[in-house]
C-alpha cells in the first residue's frame, strides 16, 4: 500500500468520520464531562480495531487506542471537547441559539477528534497491509479548553513512550503551525467576608464582593508591569449573589495567566497572589487561591514540521459545489476578515512573488484554497494549547486546514454553524490525509524519526519536561 491507497482508503471512510464529528457536535460536552463524546470516539476505535484503554491518566474521559508493535511508536492526538454558552444551529448564517445557554462547538474540536481518528484509521490500514513495524496511538485528550488534559496525562507519564506526535486544528486556510504559544497558569481566587444589612448595619459586613473587585483594579495596574507578551485575563463566577442590600459574604473569580515561559507565568502568578492577598487585607476578609490548570509553550520541531508539509502538498485540497459555496458566502459576509494580516503572514514566510501574488489575489475570497507557504518562525502566538506538554516529552508537530469561511473569528456561534458543514467534513478528511502521510513517512525512515529527536533535544538544551501543574491538583469539570 502506497500513500495514494492509503488516501483511497480514507475516502472510503469518510462518511464514518463525519458521523462522529456530527455525533461529537451534537454532544457539545465542556472539558472533562465530555462521557457522550469520549464514547462515540472509543467505540469507532474499538470497531476498527484498536486496543482501547479507558479512564487514562485517572480521567475518565482520556482514552488511548493502540495498534501494531515495535518502533517507531507515532501519537496523534485527538480532542472533542465544546465550549460552554456556544450553543448555535447548524447550516444558518445568522446568530441563533439551538438551545440558549448550552454548549457548543465554537473551536471545531468535533471536527479534530473525528481527523485524527481517520489518520489512526489510516495509518491502521497501512501496517496492516505491508506489514511494517511500528505502533500508533490514538490519544483521546479532554479538556483542552480551560482543562489542559494533556498536562495532567503528561504528567502521568502518558506520553513517555512516543517517538512523535502529530495533531492538527481546524482553521480558515491551510497551513504548518510553526513557532510557539503561551505557557498559562489557570486559578481561582474564592474570598470569604462577613454579610450584613447593607444599610442598617454595614459596619459589621466584610464584602468577598469588594475584595475581587479591588483584586481586579490591583492587576489592571499590573499589566503595564509584566512582559509585553504576557496576558492576563479574568471572569467574575461569583458575585455572591443579586441582593444588593446585603454584603457579599462570599465572592470567586477565576484568573488565567498567559506568558511566553512557564517561569515568566510563575513569577506573573506570585504577583497576582500578593494582589490577592492586599484586596483581602483592605477588605479584612480571607483569601483561598486555587491552582486550577496549568500548561507549557509549545517547542517547535521543523522536521516534523516540514514532513506535514510535503504531505499537504501530496494530499488533494478540498473542492466544493455552488450549492456548498452558497452557504460559505453567507457565512463570510457575518465576519471581518483581515486581509492586511493575512497579507503580513504570507509575507514573513519568504515566499517568492509569483506565489505571493497568487495567494493575495485568493485573499477577498470566502473560502480560502491555498496552502499559506511553510518558513520556520521564532514567533510566538497569543494563544495556549496543552500540545505545548506533549511536545516538551517528544518531537511534536501540527497543521491547520480550511474547515470554515474565510475570516470566521476564533471562539463563536460561526465556527458552530459550520461544525456540520461540508468545508468542515472536507477539511478534516484533508487533515486525515496529511497527518497519516507524515505518520507513514516516520514509519519507513528510521533517520527521519532520528532527526525529529536529535532537533527536539537540541531545542529541550537538556531541559527535561516537569509538568506546571502541582501534585495534587486534579482535573476538574469548570461548571
Amino acid at each position: 500500500m502506497d500513500k495514494k491507497e492509503m488516501f483511497r482508503y480514507l475516502d472510503t471512510c469518510a462518511q464514518e468520520l463525519y458521523c462522529v464529528s456530527d455525533a461529537v457536535w451534537e454532544a457539545a460536552e465542556t472539558a472533562f464531562d465530555e462521557t457522550v463524546s469520549a464514547q462515540a470516539l472509543c467505540k469507532a476505535l474499538e470497531k476498527a480495531g484498536f486496543r482501547v484503554q479507558r479512564g487514562v491518566a485517572g480521567i475518565e474521559t482520556a482514552f488511548t487506542g493502540t495498534f501494531g508493535s515495535g518502533r517507531p511508536v507515532i501519537g496523534i492526538l485527538g480532542e472533542f471537547d465544546a465550549l460552554s454558552g456556544l450553543s448555535q444551529k447548524a447550516g444558518v448564517c445568522r446568530k441563533e441559539a439551538l438551545v440558549p445557554g448550552a454548549n457548543g462547538h465554537g473551536c471545531g474540536h468535533n471536527m479534530l477528534g473525528a481527523a485524527s481518528l481517520g489518520a489512526a484509521m489510516a495509518v491502521k490500514k497501512y501496517l496492516e497491509e505491508t506489514g511494517a513495524s511500528g505502533t500508533v496511538v490514538y490519544f483521546g485528550t479532554p479538556g483542552e479548553e480551560g482543562g489542559s488534559g494533556k498536562a495532567f496525562m503528561a504528567r502521568e507519564g502518558v506520553f513517555d513512550g512516543l517517538d512523535a506526535a502529530l495533531t492538527w486544528h481546524p482553521n480558515d486556510y491551510h497551513a504548518v503551525w510553526t513557532g510557539s504559544s503561551l505557557a498559562n497558569y489557570q486559578v481561582r481566587y474564592v474570598f470569604r467576608g462577613v454579610s450584613a444589612h447593607a444599610a442598617g448595619d454595614p459596619h459589621h459586613g466584610r464584602s468577598a464582593l469588594d475584595a475581587v473587585e479591588l483584586m481586579n483594579i490591583g492587576v489592571q495596574f499590573l499589566r503595564e508591569h509584566i512582559v509585553q507578551e504576557a496576558r492576563v485575563h479574568y471572569a467574575i463566577t461569583n458575585t455572591g449573589g443579586f441582593s444588593p442590600n446585603v454584603v457579599q459574604a462570599y465572592a470567586e473569580v477565576l484568573y488565567l495567566i498567559r506568558a511566553p515561559k512557564t517561569p515568566q507565568v510563575e513569577e506573573i502568578y506570585q504577583r497576582v497572589n500578593k494582589i490577592a492577598q492586599g484586596a483581602a487585607l483592605m477588605t479584612e476578609t480571607e483569601v483561598e487561591i486555587d491552582f486550577v490548570k496549568a500548561c507549557s509553550n509549545v517547542v517547535p520541531n521543523t522536521v516534523l514540521e516540514r514532513t506535514l508539509e510535503q504531505n499537504m502538498h501530496l494530499a488533494d485540497r478540498p473542492r466544493y459545489t455552488e450549492e456548498e459555496m452558497a452557504f460559505i458566502r453567507g457565512i463570510a459576509q457575518t465576519c471581518t476578515r483581515d486581509v492586511e494580516g493575512m497579507r503580513a503572514k504570507l509575507r514573513r514566510t519568504g515566499a517568492d512573488e509569483k506565489l505571493c501574488a497568487e495567494i493575495e489575489a485568493q485573499l477577498e475570497q470566502p473560502m480560502y484554497d491555498f496552502i499559506m507557504p511553510y518558513a520556520p518562525l521564532d514567533t510566538v502566538s497569543a494563544g495556549s494549547t496543552d500540545v505545548g506538554d506533549v511536545s516538551w516529552v517528544c518531537p511534536t508537530a501540527q497543521v491547520y486546514t480550511a474547515t470554515w469561511a474565510a475570516g470566521t473569528p476564533g471562539h463563536s456561534w460561526q465556527i458552530v454553524s459550520q461544525g456540520k458543514s461540508a468545508q468542515a467534513h472536507k477539511g478534516l478528511l484533508y487533515a486525515a490525509k496529511i497527518m497519516a502521510g507524515a505518520a507513514v513517512d516516520l514509519l519507513c525512515d528510521p533517520e527521519l524519526v532520528r532527526a525529529a529527536k536529535d532537533e527536539h533535544a537540541r531545542r529541550m538544551g537538556g531541559a527535561k519536561y516537569v509538568c506546571p501543574i502541582p501534585a495534587g491538583v486534579k482535573p476538574r469539570k469548570m461548571h
